[in-house]
């Protein structure tokens, strides 16, 4: 996919695979929503979660983002990077403003309350990314 296709797709309301490294070296797996600060893709997650632990160890971090059901339709986004977390509070209120626009309901600020209720205990992470991955199998057959 081109940049502009890769930023298209991400816009899109997918879930990510977010993927971390545990203390013993193995990769520990979870479906996240994920929302953007800045243009980056950003996750929030409870602050004592196993991720979070993770990242504070070890800040690498990748994000599978895919869709499709049929091989001929496939298409997806692997963004490899740097998680940094994210401390300023008026940052993380836009990150879970922006998760909660993805996938709950169009934000405006009577869902204030909402979104502050979803950011208790929680921190967020944003993704700085060093490497991305796409491919989009719809176009296999373009000639």
């Amino acid at each position: 996919m081109s940049p502009e296709e890769v930023a298209a797709f991400l816009a899109e309301r997918h879930t990510a695979t977010m993927c971390t490294l545990s203390r013993d070296g193995t990769i520990h797996a979870v479906a996240m929503w994920y929302g953007f600060l800045e243009g980056r893709l950003a996750v929030h997650t409870k602050a004592r979660s196993q991720k979070a632990r993770n990242l504070s160890r070890d800040p690498r971090m990748t994000c599978l983002v895919a869709a499709g059901e049929r091989y001929e339709e496939l298409r997806g986004v692997e963004l490899v990077g740097t998680a940094v977390l994210v401390e300023d509070a008026h940052q993380l209120f836009a990150i879970g403003a922006s998760v909660f626009d993805r996938y709950v309901a169009p934000y405006t600020e009577t869902a204030r309350g909402a979104v502050e209720t979803m950011l208790v205990k929680r921190v967020a992470f944003v993704l700085h990314v060093e490497r991305t991955v796409s491919w989009d199998h719809r176009k296999l057959g373009a000639s």
